[in-house]
């Protein structure tokens, strides 16, 4: 598909679930949110449909997120399906880690071409502020040391890994020196993303990610651009000396990159939406369970695809209307 600004549209993200096993600061309510009743949520025989419809229509990489994926039940089966769909060349994970010893065993191989982990920090204390956990909540090597093992065993599988920490000021910007270092001696890639105005996100204050690189040259030497492409997204990665990873930037407020977006998202509940900050999309639950056939759908998806806007709204980057949005990355898909 392309769209009406000329971007390639062939990056489908998909969130299986809105539920998730923590409750960090930028992303979900301090209490929580109400569970959709099962029937809400899309089947993966739903989204296993839909998926082969994308892939003609040139959709032919994948990213599964949530809340978790991981907390629903049944998900390496259901990617295990989804690799063999047609024209589905890539399949990739964004996980909290928490559970992803558990998945790897589910699997009984490598079923995911990439693994991104959401880390905040190495602390224990402060990982528990962000999350919103109690201290020692995680008993029996669990939490962050299973997060770490996770990590590790990833790598060992071959899987390439990248962490995804968000900045963010008076939680963890005396950690991002440390988070990098995780590159020094593991080849992984530590990417910092800067906190998006979205759902509780919104009254917290980000670290602007020039700011998050001077501080990082300031402790490790001076960044030399990598020329390389590292995964899908709009990611800029840089060598630090004698690191043995890759640091990335995504500065999706103060910078911008939509000019180069190539990715549609669905929600759990059927939603497809053509930006992370759209309030609204097409309904392809309505569409499946009313009988729509294959043409039906192929139709809705370049429709919403022709809707896609020139940029988000996040920032005056783009010189358009700034705006806020009640939904939090736990709905949207990360």
């Amino acid at each position: 598909m392309i769209d009406r600004y000329g971007r390639i549209i062939d990056y489908l993200r998909i969130s299986v679930t809105d539920r998730c096993n923590l409750r960090c600061v930028y992303c979900m309510p301090a209490e929580g949110v109400p569970w959709k009743p099962h029937g809400d949520m899309l089947s993966f025989e739903e989204i296993l449909r839909l998926c082969a419809v994308m892939a003609g229509l040139g959709i032919n990489k994948v990213k599964i997120t949530g809340g978790e994926p991981l907390v629903r039940k049944g998900v390496a089966g259901f990617i295990m399906r989804l690799r063999t769909i047609p024209g589905i060349e890539q399949v990739t994970i964004t996980t909290n880690g928490l559970l992803l010893e558990e998945f790897f065993d589910e699997a009984g191989g490598v079923i995911v071409d990439g693994v991104n982990i959401s880390l905040d920090t190495l602390d224990p204390e402060r990982f528990s502020k962000v999350t919103r956990t109690t201290p020692g909540a995680f008993a029996n090597g669990q939490g962050l040391p299973a997060i770490l093992r996770a990590l590790d065993r990833a790598q060992s599988l071959g899987i390439p890994v990248k962490l995804n920490c968000v900045p963010i000021r008076g939680f963890n910007e005396a950690d991002l020196p440390g988070m990098a270092a995780l590159a020094r001696t593991k080849a992984l890639t530590v990417r910092f993303i800067e906190l998006m105005p979205l759902g509780s996100g919104d009254a917290l204050e980000p670290i602007p990610g020039a700011e998050v690189a001077a501080l990082l040259e300031r402790v490790y030497g001076a960044m030399v651009p990598y020329s390389g492409k590292l995964g899908n997204g709009p990611a800029e990665y840089y060598i630090l000396p004698g690191f043995a990873g890759k640091i990335g930037f995504i500065n999706a407020v103060s910078e911008g990159f939509c000019e180069h977006c190539n990715r549609l998202r669905l929600s759990s509940s059927g939603v497809l939406m053509p930006c992370l900050s759209s309030d609204s999309g097409m309904d392809l639950r309505s569409l499946l369970r009313g009988g729509a056939s294959d043409a039906d759908l192929r139709a809705a998806v370049a429709e919403l695809a022709a809707q896609k806007p020139p940029s988000h709204n996040f920032s005056a980057v783009y010189e358009r209307e700034q705006t806020k949005h009640k939904s939090g990355m736990y709905h949207i898909g990360g």
